[in-house]
Protein backbone atom coordinates (compact mmCIF):
# COMPACT_ATOMS: atom_id res chain seq x y z
CA UNK A 1 0.00 0.00 0.00
CA UNK A 2 1.42 3.38 -0.75
CA UNK A 3 1.64 6.38 1.64
CA UNK A 4 -0.96 8.30 -0.41
CA UNK A 5 -3.05 5.34 -0.27
CA UNK A 6 -2.81 4.76 3.51
CA UNK A 7 -2.96 8.54 4.08
CA UNK A 8 -6.66 8.67 2.55
CA UNK A 9 -8.14 5.43 4.20
CA UNK A 10 -6.96 7.08 7.70
CA UNK A 11 -8.81 10.49 6.50
CA UNK A 12 -11.80 8.86 5.56
CA UNK A 13 -11.67 6.79 8.49
CA UNK A 14 -11.35 10.02 10.42
CA UNK A 15 -14.13 11.87 8.56
CA UNK A 16 -16.51 8.84 8.87
CA UNK A 17 -16.24 9.25 13.06
CA UNK A 18 -16.88 13.02 13.10
CA UNK A 19 -20.25 12.21 10.53
CA UNK A 20 -21.65 9.08 12.22
CA UNK A 21 -21.42 11.55 15.38
CA UNK A 22 -22.06 14.17 14.27
CA UNK A 23 -19.24 16.28 15.45
CA UNK A 24 -19.45 18.35 11.95
CA UNK A 25 -23.14 19.78 12.07
CA UNK A 26 -23.71 19.37 16.16
CA UNK A 27 -26.99 18.41 16.90
CA UNK A 28 -28.45 18.93 19.96
CA UNK A 29 -28.89 16.27 22.75
CA UNK A 30 -31.99 15.25 24.57
CA UNK A 31 -32.44 16.14 27.63
CA UNK A 32 -32.56 12.95 29.55
CA UNK A 33 -30.87 11.97 32.87
CA UNK A 34 -28.59 14.33 34.37
CA UNK A 35 -28.70 16.59 30.84
CA UNK A 36 -31.07 19.07 31.55
CA UNK A 37 -29.23 21.81 28.83
CA UNK A 38 -30.53 20.16 25.21
CA UNK A 39 -27.44 22.35 23.68
CA UNK A 40 -24.67 20.94 21.94
CA UNK A 41 -21.86 19.93 23.79
CA UNK A 42 -18.36 19.22 22.31
CA UNK A 43 -16.93 17.51 24.79
CA UNK A 44 -19.90 15.66 25.99
CA UNK A 45 -20.12 14.78 22.34
CA UNK A 46 -17.06 13.55 22.07
CA UNK A 47 -17.02 11.62 25.73
CA UNK A 48 -20.35 9.88 24.78
CA UNK A 49 -22.03 11.42 27.55
CA UNK A 50 -25.19 12.68 25.38
CA UNK A 51 -28.31 11.50 23.83
CA UNK A 52 -27.91 13.42 20.14
CA UNK A 53 -31.15 14.16 18.19
CA UNK A 54 -29.82 13.32 15.07
CA UNK A 55 -26.37 11.76 14.98
CA UNK A 56 -26.15 7.80 13.94
CA UNK A 57 -24.14 6.57 17.12
CA UNK A 58 -24.28 7.76 20.88
CA UNK A 59 -20.97 6.13 21.93
CA UNK A 60 -18.94 9.31 21.18
CA UNK A 61 -15.25 9.90 19.63
CA UNK A 62 -13.32 7.79 21.93
CA UNK A 63 -15.32 4.86 22.14
CA UNK A 64 -15.13 4.87 18.42
CA UNK A 65 -11.33 4.68 18.61
CA UNK A 66 -11.61 2.44 20.40
CA UNK A 67 -13.44 0.42 18.09
CA UNK A 68 -10.77 1.82 15.39
CA UNK A 69 -7.52 0.61 17.18
CA UNK A 70 -9.37 -2.49 17.63
CA UNK A 71 -10.08 -3.67 14.68
CA UNK A 72 -6.67 -2.55 12.96
CA UNK A 73 -5.29 -4.70 15.82
CA UNK A 74 -6.96 -8.02 14.80
CA UNK A 75 -6.49 -7.37 11.05
CA UNK A 76 -2.61 -6.30 11.45
CA UNK A 77 -2.63 -9.89 13.88
CA UNK A 78 -4.43 -12.28 11.50
CA UNK A 79 -6.59 -12.89 14.44
CA UNK A 80 -10.02 -14.96 12.18
CA UNK A 81 -13.58 -13.80 12.99
CA UNK A 82 -16.34 -11.04 12.38
CA UNK A 83 -16.79 -8.22 14.26
CA UNK A 84 -20.52 -8.27 16.32
CA UNK A 85 -22.20 -5.32 17.75
CA UNK A 86 -24.92 -6.09 20.52
CA UNK A 87 -26.94 -3.02 21.03
CA UNK A 88 -27.01 -0.98 17.95
CA UNK A 89 -29.04 1.69 18.37
CA UNK A 90 -28.81 3.66 15.01
CA UNK A 91 -26.14 1.39 13.77
CA UNK A 92 -23.09 4.23 13.85
CA UNK A 93 -20.83 2.32 15.29
CA UNK A 94 -21.60 -1.07 13.16
CA UNK A 95 -21.22 1.38 10.08
CA UNK A 96 -17.76 2.55 11.32
CA UNK A 97 -16.90 -1.05 11.42
CA UNK A 98 -18.10 -2.14 8.29
CA UNK A 99 -16.47 1.72 6.47
CA UNK A 100 -12.94 0.26 8.14
CA UNK A 101 -13.24 -3.57 6.55
CA UNK A 102 -14.14 -1.94 3.14
CA UNK A 103 -11.15 1.15 2.68
CA UNK A 104 -8.47 -1.76 4.32
CA UNK A 105 -10.28 -4.09 1.26
CA UNK A 106 -11.23 -7.09 3.65
CA UNK A 107 -14.04 -9.56 1.92
CA UNK A 108 -14.47 -12.32 3.82
CA UNK A 109 -15.26 -10.56 7.83
CA UNK A 110 -18.78 -9.70 8.30
CA UNK A 111 -20.19 -7.40 10.65
CA UNK A 112 -23.35 -8.34 13.01
CA UNK A 113 -25.61 -5.71 13.21
CA UNK A 114 -27.34 -7.52 16.69
CA UNK A 115 -30.68 -5.34 18.44
CA UNK A 116 -34.50 -6.15 19.57
CA UNK A 117 -34.50 -2.75 17.16
CA UNK A 118 -37.21 -2.44 19.83
CA UNK A 119 -35.45 -0.40 22.60
CA UNK A 120 -35.02 -1.52 25.82
CA UNK A 121 -37.95 -4.21 27.56
CA UNK A 122 -39.70 -4.08 30.13
CA UNK A 123 -38.38 -5.44 33.10
CA UNK A 124 -40.03 -8.28 34.84
CA UNK A 125 -40.43 -10.36 38.04
CA UNK A 126 -37.56 -12.56 37.04
CA UNK A 127 -35.07 -10.36 35.95
CA UNK A 128 -31.75 -9.78 37.53
CA UNK A 129 -32.20 -7.54 40.87
CA UNK A 130 -30.28 -4.84 39.44
CA UNK A 131 -32.08 -4.59 36.29
CA UNK A 132 -35.45 -4.00 37.89
CA UNK A 133 -34.11 -1.11 40.19
CA UNK A 134 -32.54 0.34 36.64
CA UNK A 135 -35.84 -0.09 34.73
CA UNK A 136 -33.95 0.84 31.47
CA UNK A 137 -37.18 0.47 29.75
CA UNK A 138 -37.99 4.19 31.28
CA UNK A 139 -35.11 5.72 28.74
CA UNK A 140 -37.01 4.61 25.12
CA UNK A 141 -38.73 7.58 24.95
CA UNK A 142 -36.76 9.93 26.27
CA UNK A 143 -33.18 9.26 24.27
CA UNK A 144 -35.50 8.25 20.92
CA UNK A 145 -35.67 4.44 21.44
CA UNK A 146 -36.19 2.48 19.56
CA UNK A 147 -35.05 2.44 15.92
CA UNK A 148 -36.26 0.12 13.82
CA UNK A 149 -34.52 -2.42 12.03
CA UNK A 150 -35.35 -0.70 8.35
CA UNK A 151 -34.13 2.57 9.87
CA UNK A 152 -30.52 1.04 11.04
CA UNK A 153 -30.33 -0.41 7.26
CA UNK A 154 -31.44 2.46 5.43
CA UNK A 155 -28.74 4.32 7.80
CA UNK A 156 -26.24 1.70 6.10
CA UNK A 157 -27.37 2.65 2.48
CA UNK A 158 -26.84 6.24 2.86
CA UNK A 159 -22.84 5.49 3.53
CA UNK A 160 -22.97 2.88 0.60
CA UNK A 161 -22.14 0.46 2.97
CA UNK A 162 -24.95 -2.51 3.61
CA UNK A 163 -24.25 -4.88 1.23
CA UNK A 164 -23.65 -9.14 1.79
CA UNK A 165 -21.10 -8.29 4.77
CA UNK A 166 -23.45 -6.71 6.45
CA UNK A 167 -26.13 -9.51 8.30
CA UNK A 168 -28.79 -8.34 11.02
CA UNK A 169 -29.87 -10.35 13.72
CA UNK A 170 -33.16 -8.44 15.51
CA UNK A 171 -34.61 -9.96 18.49
CA UNK A 172 -33.86 -9.98 22.50
CA UNK A 173 -30.64 -11.40 22.93
CA UNK A 174 -31.92 -14.44 25.15
CA UNK A 175 -33.68 -15.43 22.17
CA UNK A 176 -31.08 -14.59 19.41
CA UNK A 177 -27.70 -15.16 20.48
CA UNK A 178 -27.74 -18.64 21.41
CA UNK A 179 -28.56 -19.76 17.79
CA UNK A 180 -26.44 -16.81 16.17
CA UNK A 181 -25.26 -18.05 13.22
CA UNK A 182 -21.82 -16.40 13.78
CA UNK A 183 -18.90 -18.61 13.49
CA UNK A 184 -15.64 -16.87 14.54
CA UNK A 185 -15.29 -13.31 16.46
CA UNK A 186 -12.50 -11.26 16.21
CA UNK A 187 -13.84 -8.29 18.02
CA UNK A 188 -17.33 -8.39 19.94
CA UNK A 189 -18.91 -5.03 21.63
CA UNK A 190 -21.36 -4.61 24.11
CA UNK A 191 -24.23 -2.58 24.04
CA UNK A 192 -26.81 -3.77 25.91
CA UNK A 193 -26.39 -1.75 29.40
CA UNK A 194 -28.07 -4.01 31.56
CA UNK A 195 -27.08 -7.45 33.63
CA UNK A 196 -29.56 -9.68 31.45
CA UNK A 197 -28.36 -8.67 27.92
CA UNK A 198 -24.52 -8.91 28.71
CA UNK A 199 -24.99 -12.21 30.44
CA UNK A 200 -26.65 -13.84 27.59
CA UNK A 201 -23.96 -12.29 24.71
CA UNK A 202 -21.13 -13.24 26.72
CA UNK A 203 -22.88 -16.92 27.49
CA UNK A 204 -23.05 -17.48 24.22
CA UNK A 205 -20.58 -15.51 21.95
CA UNK A 206 -17.79 -15.15 24.25
CA UNK A 207 -16.56 -19.63 23.15
CA UNK A 208 -16.71 -18.08 19.65
CA UNK A 209 -14.19 -15.46 20.01
CA UNK A 210 -10.66 -15.75 18.41
CA UNK A 211 -7.63 -16.30 20.93
CA UNK A 212 -6.10 -12.17 20.30
CA UNK A 213 -9.75 -11.44 19.85
CA UNK A 214 -11.15 -8.13 21.92
CA UNK A 215 -14.23 -7.83 24.21
CA UNK A 216 -15.50 -4.07 24.28
CA UNK A 217 -18.06 -3.45 26.85
CA UNK A 218 -19.62 -0.21 26.17
CA UNK A 219 -21.91 0.35 29.33
CA UNK A 220 -18.81 -0.97 31.82
CA UNK A 221 -20.04 2.33 33.76
CA UNK A 222 -23.44 0.91 34.70
CA UNK A 223 -23.45 -1.53 37.76
CA UNK A 224 -25.33 -4.11 36.56
CA UNK A 225 -23.28 -4.24 33.13
CA UNK A 226 -20.09 -4.43 35.62
CA UNK A 227 -21.66 -6.95 37.77
CA UNK A 228 -22.18 -9.57 34.94
CA UNK A 229 -19.13 -8.90 33.06
CA UNK A 230 -16.87 -9.73 36.65
CA UNK A 231 -19.31 -12.65 37.65
CA UNK A 232 -18.90 -14.18 33.92
CA UNK A 233 -15.16 -14.00 33.92
CA UNK A 234 -14.87 -15.04 37.43
CA UNK A 235 -17.55 -18.52 36.40
CA UNK A 236 -14.51 -18.88 33.65
CA UNK A 237 -11.64 -17.54 35.65
CA UNK A 238 -10.41 -15.10 32.77
CA UNK A 239 -7.65 -12.88 33.98
CA UNK A 240 -6.93 -10.87 30.68
CA UNK A 241 -6.94 -7.23 32.26
CA UNK A 242 -9.56 -5.36 31.47
CA UNK A 243 -8.52 -1.85 30.32
CA UNK A 244 -10.58 1.81 30.77
CA UNK A 245 -11.40 3.49 27.22
CA UNK A 246 -13.34 6.52 28.72
CA UNK A 247 -15.85 7.18 31.99
CA UNK A 248 -17.74 4.50 30.60
CA UNK A 249 -16.39 1.75 28.61
CA UNK A 250 -13.90 -0.85 28.76
CA UNK A 251 -12.56 -3.95 26.81
CA UNK A 252 -9.62 -7.04 27.10
CA UNK A 253 -8.07 -8.75 24.71
CA UNK A 254 -8.25 -12.73 24.86
CA UNK A 255 -5.00 -14.08 25.72
CA UNK A 256 -6.67 -18.10 25.49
Amino acid sequence: MTVATAAGRDLYLDLLKKVVTNMIYEDPTHAAGLITDPRFDREARASGEDYPVVAHTMIGMKRLDNIHECLEDVLRDGVPGDFIETGVWRGGACIFARALLKAHGVTDRTVWVADSFEGFPTTRADDHPMDVEMDLHQYNEAVSLPTGLETVRENFARYGLLDDQVRFLPGWFKDTMPTAPVERIAVMRLDGDSYGATMDVLTHLYGKLSPGGYVIVDDYCIPACRQAVHDFRDHLGIKDEIHQVDRQGAYWRNGG
